[in-house]
């Protein structure tokens, strides 16, 4: 999971999720990182491994802390002590599963042709959002940030905040191409495409099908392409 955007756009180095596009940790060469920092970022590593193993075994609601630590191979209190709940050690597997270590923003795939480019970057949400291996910890996940306004902050500025600078970029790259109306607000034009691909699949109101989210593509960009002179 975490991964399609940087499958997509092969040029770059770091992975990045169509979903989150997670900014990951800026790293530090050839500087020596003392053992005890080591052994914390092997725990930390455990734990949040543990964690995701855990949530797709059994489940959000039988996840404990105490089954976190015990998979782990830690102290239950080692846990309290870096994540104040098992919402928070969720949402930092999310971002364990997307850090690409060089602290680059996430890009969305730019080949010149906007409907080809949201076809595959789609196509990949929809395959990445109905693997049974992620289906119920993202549901976790989602569930928490509802009622968490702690973590929803969390999420908006680690994770939804720059994905959709990545898409509004993307919207805007196309606009400057006269791909799209000078008009366009890139912001709604951005929920206009991925929410209902998100709605369907949080709702299970229907299918989530590559089909459909070409029904959608076509249907957004009828309305958002450059409207003939006259019109």
């Amino acid at each position: 999971m975490w991964e399609t955007v940087r499958e997509l756009a092969p040029q770059r180095k770091t992975r990045r999720s169509v979903l989150t596009g997670n900014v990951g940790p800026v790293t530090t060469p050839h500087r020596p990182t003392p053992s005890a920092t080591r052994r914390n970022e092997a725990s930390r590593r455990a734990i949040l491994a543990a964690a995701f193993d855990l949530l797709q075994e059994v489940g959000y609601a039988k996840l404990s802390i105490e089954g976190i630590a015990a998979r782990a191979g830690v102290g239950k209190q080692t846990i309290y002590r870096w994540w104040p709940s098992k919402g928070a050690v969720i949402f930092d597997a999310f971002l364990m599963l997307s850090e690409g270590g060089e602290g680059e923003p996430p890009t969305l795939p730019d080949s010149g042709d906007l409907e080809a480019d949201l076809t595959a970057v789609l196509h990949a949400t929809v395959a990445e959002l109905t693997d049974p291996r992620y289906d119920r910890p993202m549901r976790a996940l989602a569930t928490e940030i509802a009622n968490d306004p702690e973590l929803a902050a969390a999420y908006s500025q680690r994770l939804d905040g720059p994905m959709k600078e990545a898409k509004r970029q993307r919207l805007a790259s196309a606009q400057r191409a006269g791909q799209l109306a000078e008009d366009v607000d890139l912001d709604v034009a951005v929920e206009m495409i991925w929410g209902p691909v998100l709605n369907r699949w949080l709702q299970r109101s229907g299918p989530l099908t590559a089909e459909y989210t070409d029904r959608v593509i076509t249907t957004a960009l009828n309305g958002l392409r450059p409207r003939p002179s006259g019109r």
